[in-house]
């Protein structure tokens, strides 16, 4: 098989974008051999990334937002050095391709097809694979009550949207989390547990998270006396309140949701009252920028093919 040939799996609503059209077209030029399947309905991402491998590519390219990105790497994960990884960020919010300095111009993300790929870690909680971040609280309520209509309109300025017309409802919850010589209990206003730094369009909840270093980065926002006081400032600062947040990283997390805690993962809602998270070191092989921020200074590259 050609070194330079690649799959590139496209969310459907992708279909009809002529950026993507071009940089495919462009990429063939250059002298790629590059095939495009579409995804329709769940389940599709993993049946996909099945076949490639089957058909002996070593190569894939995901295309999409957020949720997307995180089925394709998971159906990687599942089959470990079989295949590099190239996202291809289409989404509302890329906030994880945003924090690894993807570019979002579809043609110069496929350029990361001729740069080194990087062993990085994933996240995990009961079975399920994440590969940028699960947060819980505030974030992940107004997340989870953004329609997708005004994502559409507004882009990622829905997801603050949303919150501001939705603050008579927004309240703290209470949440207790332990692991190696941690743990915290109370009440709270967001969680961020994170292998990327960013969720919810862009809020950052995990500002020095790497992806390579094989830890989960905590952090918690506790519940102040003047919750709605700062409850505004979460809002219109993008959760510029960077020193009331309470920190650690650590390879695995326990925790315990009260009623009101309201948690999802890349954007996707997370059930059940008691859940463990832990990294999965070097897990997936994913084509970064040289100089992306969630790389360690002395990054681990993969190993040769």
């Amino acid at each position: 098989m050609s070194e330079r040939k690649a799959l590139l799996i496209l969310h459907g609503k992708q279909a009809l974008n002529e950026a993507v059209r071009a940089a495919v077209e462009n990429k063939r030029k250059q002298g790629w051999e590059l095939a495009v399947r579409l995804t329709w309905e769940a389940g599709d991402a993993q049946r996909l990334v099945t076949e490639a491998l089957a058909a002996g590519y070593r190569q894939i390219i995901a295309g999409g937002g957020d949720g997307t990105l995180r089925d394709i790497a998971e159906a990687l994960a599942a089959q470990p050095g079989k295949a590099t990884l190239v996202l291809l960020p289409l989404g509302t919010a890329n906030d994880f391709s945003h924090a690894a300095g993807i570019p979002l111009e579809p043609a110069e993300a496929l350029e990361l097809l001729e740069a080194p790929a990087h062993d990085i870690d994933l996240g995990e909680v009961g079975g399920q694979i994440f590969l940028n971040m699960a947060t819980g609280g505030f974030g992940s309520q107004v997340t989870a009550n953004t329609s997708e209509d005004l994502k559409k309109v507004l882009g990622g300025a829905a997801y603050l949207f949303t919150g501001l017309t939705r603050f008579s409802e927004l309240h703290a919850a209470y949440g207790e989390l332990q692991g190696p010589d941690f743990h915290w209990q109370g009440e709270l206003l967001a969680l961020g547990i994170g292998n990327g730094r960013q969720a919810g369009g862009g809020h950052v909840l995990c500002p020095e998270a790497l992806v390579d270093d094989g830890l989960l980065d905590i952090s918690i926002l506790p519940a102040p006396q003047e919750l709605v006081g700062t409850l505004k400032n979460l809002l219109s600062d993008g959760f510029g309140i960077d020193n009331m947040f309470v920190r650690a990283r650590l390879p695995w997390v326990e925790i315990k949701v009260a009623e009101g805690l309201y948690i999802n993962l890349d954007g996707e809602p997370l059930e059940g009252e008691s859940l463990r998270f832990a990294a999965r070191a070097g897990a997936l092989r994913v084509h970064l920028p040289k100089d992306s921020p969630l790389l360690s200074a002395t990054p681990r590259l993969s190993r040769p093919d």
